[in-house]
């Protein structure tokens, strides 16, 4: 019994520590706009989905405004097939004719944005779900890809369908939640310049989102615990000039490009610092918040700072 109320009250003394080094970071960043896209692993996990939510629930509870831009991939990828429509890939992007258009609309719009939305009002939170399309939050123009022939050295574009990229956020269709407890939960669907309905990359949807609503922080939650060196340890804090660099010395290399360079973007944008972190980790978004060490690659302007 003795050593049962010993680990209790280590364990008491051990959550009021974690309180006492939070403190400062929850006067930081309260009133504050994160941005934070959700995804990978932590979506198709029930558990970790609950403690999403909850951590979400929890910033706005201390006075953050956050708001949730989510992908759908795997998601978009099993309705595809179970309905025997096939689809490819060129350099990540999902070729998207509109039948396929169709069905990530259906999953993001409905099925996943839903699931988020109920997540966060089970654990005690208010949230609203929106897809790009709602209120012209997200107008966007057809992305372009191009290729080089290797043979004749030609340039030739590549049609990729209904894939988008965004080209004017409009603030004010989130502005109207900000003195409210209300926290947005935004599928990634932009309105093209003929009304059409284009599918965007959930990590470029929340980087033009953070950098029009000039958010504090862009959290990026990923498969992944980071950046890594090229021994393979995490890399905690970049400033833009070192990711730029870590690039072109090929340290940085694959799916992580451009995931940082759309860090670089929204920091160019007017956001404070963009953070890639891993969302298979119970809490990871609290501990890169509320705490120094951070939990992934945090990457700022100019001079470096902690989150």
């Amino acid at each position: 019994m003795k050593d049962n109320k010993l680990n209790e009250r280590d364990d008491n003394l051990l959550k009021a520590s974690v309180l006492s080094e939070a403190l400062p970071y929850m006067r930081r960043f309260s009133g504050q706009t994160v941005v934070v896209k959700y995804g990978g692993h932590a979506m198709g996990d029930d558990r970790l989905a609950q403690l999403f939510a909850r951590d979400i629930v929890l910033l706005r509870q201390v006075g953050i405004r956050p708001i949730v831009v989510h992908g759908g991939g795997p998601q978009i990828g099993a309705m595809l097939e179970r309905l025997n429509i096939k689809s490819e890939f060129v350099d990540g992007l999902r070729v998207t004719d509109q039948a396929t258009v169709d069905i990530v609309e259906m999953v993001l719009s409905g099925s996943i944005n839903k699931q988020i939305v109920s997540a966060i009002t089970a654990a005690g939170g208010t949230a609203v779900g929106l897809s790009g399309k709602d209120g012209g939050l997200i107008r966007a123009e057809r992305l372009k890809r191009t290729k080089r022939d290797p043979d004749s050295n030609i340039e030739r574009v590549l049609d990729i369908g209904l894939v988008g990229e965004p080209k004017q956020i409009a603030p004010h269709v989130l502005e109207v939640f900000a003195d409210t407890d209300v926290i947005p939960v935004i599928a990634p669907i932009g309105m093209g310049p003929d009304g059409e309905t284009l599918n965007i990359n959930a990590d470029t949807a929340a980087g033009a989102i953070a950098g029009a609503m000039r958010a504090t922080r862009l959290y990026m939650l990923t498969d992944v615990a980071g950046v890594l060196d090229a021994d393979g340890q995490l890399i905690s804090e970049l400033t833009v000039s070192e990711a730029r660099a870590q690039i072109a010395a090929g340290v940085i290399t694959g799916g992580m490009i451009p995931k940082i360079e759309n860090c670089i973007d929204a920091i160019q944008a007017g956001v404070e610092g963009a953070a890639i972190i891993d969302g298979r980790v119970a809490h990871t978004l609290l501990v890169e918040l509320f705490t120094a060490g951070g939990a992934g690659t945090l990457v700022t302007r100019g001079q470096v700072m902690n989150s």
